[in-house]
């Protein structure tokens, strides 16, 4: 359904709702909405160009919001009309929240609508909207970024038919390692990260553990609900994976104390800025869907608290005793998520049900890709650290005709820091030009 269009400088927005199954093995069951902007640029909004349909990082993420004509939907807008989909549960799409989720009868009932949210059915959903918008005999291509990578690969692996081309930045997933794999993995780029961003910032390390020390012997409540522990602290080295990340926690750090009534306290200021950072409440997805997202015939079983034993480098009360640096975790979820973070608590009974559940069907099928005629294009970050490189690398030599641009210029987020020119040399790669 066509709700309304409108322009803003240099774009003319178009926005569609869809309704899609909740399951689509049962197409007449329960059903949900699905949102989607359409992209045109002005100077060719009545030009006939073909689909580019934009899948999100995340997972549980919306698609980003256009201000203005730059960055990749520039690029993009060059040579097609782009689709920024809302991935179900995110967005304008049909919500998944604490307070969407309390309207089911049990943590039960709460998992088993959450396990309709993998990359499985946003693929479905894909491609009842191409043939909505497109019709079912025009294919499109897809751009995925990050978990959206993830995305295309299922696209790649179980509607190939419906993919005129696909492009991969930062989200070659791997196809048959297990989940602990790559969390072990991911604590080793982490380890990485923590050791370049306190050779950046050296004075930043006594500082962190001083925080992490007050923490441990304070209770401090957050603005937003809860309360900040030192374990939850120690999340904020997820930034780090951005080309940004590690000015955003260094400056975050600098304002950790003022002196209050009392003496030293932990700065509002502080609170506001470390929330900001820390989506878990506002995306809940992303929290309960992180691991499963990986799992395929396998349960996770909280596969990053496990792999944490294997890593002594995190421990947190080593550090704030003095008896080693603290290092910051990264893309990870715990199952103490769910205590520490207010409004994940209503959901930590789902948590538990989809960390023990072992039926996630496959998401990729080795052999159809192995077999691929689709064009694909893809980059990989060499200082990835929520890609581990070496894992992107097998996926790319799996996929038939898959063209593999790696470098250490961008970190994970390329795309959003240097869109225009990232976007480009993959299209030039996906027709031949480089």
């Amino acid at each position: 359904m066509n709700l309304t269009s409108y322009q803003i400088p240099g774009l003319v927005l178009t926005e569609h709702e869809f309704r899609v199954p909740l399951d689509h093995g049962r197409p007449q069951g329960e059903q949900i909405t699905v949102f989607a902007r359409e992209v045109r640029a002005a100077a060719k909004k009545d030009a006939a160009l073909p689909w580019l349909v934009f899948f999100q990082g995340g997972p549980g993420f919306g698609a980003p919001r256009p201000l203005n004509n730059s960055g990749w939907l520039k690029r993009a807008l060059q040579d097609y009309r782009v689709l920024l989909l809302d991935q179900r549960g995110t967005g304008r799409s049909t919500p998944v929240t604490f307070q969407t989720l309390a309207r089911l009868s049990s943590p039960q009932a709460q998992a088993d609508y959450l396990k309709h949210f993998r990359a499985d059915a946003i693929v479905a959903d894909a491609e009842l909207i191409r043939h909505a918008l497109a019709g079912p005999d025009t294919p499109w291509t897809a751009l995925g970024q990050s978990y959206g990578g993830f995305c295309v690969l299922t696209y790649l692996s179980h509607a190939p038919q419906g993919l005129a081309g696909a492009l991969i930045t930062g989200g070659l997933a791997p196809l048959d390692r297990s989940v602990d794999d790559i969390y072990r993995a991911t604590y080793r780029r982490t380890l990485g990260k923590n050791r370049r961003f306190f050779e950046r910032y050296p004075q930043d390390a006594a500082h962190s553990q001083r925080i992490a020390d007050y923490l441990l012997r304070h209770i401090v409540p957050l603005p937003g609900g809860g309360r900040l522990s030192a374990r939850r602290f120690q999340q904020i080295g997820m930034g780090f994976g951005a080309s940004d990340g590690f000015e955003n926690v260094h400056y975050l750090l600098e304002n950790a104390f003022v002196t209050g009534a009392n003496g030293p306290e932990i700065n509002f200021v502080f609170l506001r800025g470390l929330e900001a950072m820390q989506s878990f409440e506002t995306n809940p997805i992303y929290a309960l869907l992180h691991e499963p997202c990986y799992c395929q015939g396998a349960a996770s079983a909280w596969s990053a608290q496990r792999m944490l034993a294997e890593f002594p480098e995190f421990d947190l009360h080593a550090a704030a005793s003095g008896q080693a640096p603290l290092m910051f975790t990264g893309e990870m979820i715990y199952p103490w998520m769910f205590e520490d973070y207010a409004y994940l608590r209503p959901l930590q009974g789902a948590a538990e049900i989809l960390a023990a559940y072992d039926g996630w069907p496959p998401l990729y099928d080795p052999s159809a890709l192995a077999a691929n005629t689709v064009p694909v294009a893809a980059v990989s970050y060499y200082d990835d650290m929520y890609v581990e490189l070496a894992f992107a690398e097998q996926t790319a030599r799996q996929v038939a005709g898959l063209k593999l641009w790696v470098t250490n210029e961008y970190e994970h987020n390329g795309l959003r820091a240097d869109g225009e020119r990232v976007l480009g040399r993959l299209l030039d790669m996906l027709v031949g030009n480089v």
